[in-house]
């Protein structure tokens, strides 16, 4: 299991901005195009990897997540909701600072309530920024986070909980696949 998502990532073109080498791949970036098998791959892989019992909704943050969350929840009828980079002004909205190693920022969530059971998924985590602001919204707002899962994962960043990949990478002139958990 897990082909297409390999080989994609070995093969995917890489842009260094500023010191930091940035791969460019369909999952992450959604470019150069999305190839639906690849995306079928990582939904079906998360689906098999991630405690979804009880659970009563899919969290993910905009942008390059969505697209795997809005899968996931195609195919396990549990409703999502996502993680914004701008403000509603909803009653409830929940903003947090957010900052990774090539972006900060605030971050508005809403749609989740006290005693909520959420699982959380992304495309990836390399800084753990993004993922330590989600879940400081989630314990605001008094939702149980059950499981958290990340297609790819880059180093080892500590979110500040126990969390799954499909994939581990290592990043130099190319992307390496070092480790495949499923």
């Amino acid at each position: 299991m897990l082909e297409r998502l390999v080989t994609s990532l070995e093969s995917c073109p890489m842009v260094k901005r500023g010191e930091y080498n940035y791969f460019i791949h369909p999952i992450t970036d959604g470019v150069p195009v999305v190839d639906p098998a690849l995306l079928r791959e990582v939904g079906t892989a998360m689906v098999k990897m991630l405690d979804l019992a009880d659970v009563d909704k899919i969290v993910v943050v905009e942008a390059m997540g969505i697209h795997i969350a809005s899968i996931l929840s195609n195919m396990t009828d549990i409703p999502m909701t996502i993680m914004r980079k701008r403000e509603y002004k909803l009653p409830g909205e929940i903003a947090v600072h957010q900052a990774t190693g090539y972006s900060k920022g605030e971050l508005f969530l809403n749609g989740i309530y006290q005693g909520d059971r959420v699982v959380i998924i992304d495309d990836v985590v390399s800084t753990g920024g993004t993922m330590k602001a989600l879940l400081r919204a989630l314990e605001i707002a008094g939702a149980d986070v059950v499981d958290v899962c990340i297609a790819v994962q880059r180093g080892d960043p500590d979110i500040g909980r126990p969390y799954k990949s499909l994939v581990k990478i290592e990043v130099k002139d190319k992307v390496r696949v070092i480790e495949r958990h499923l």
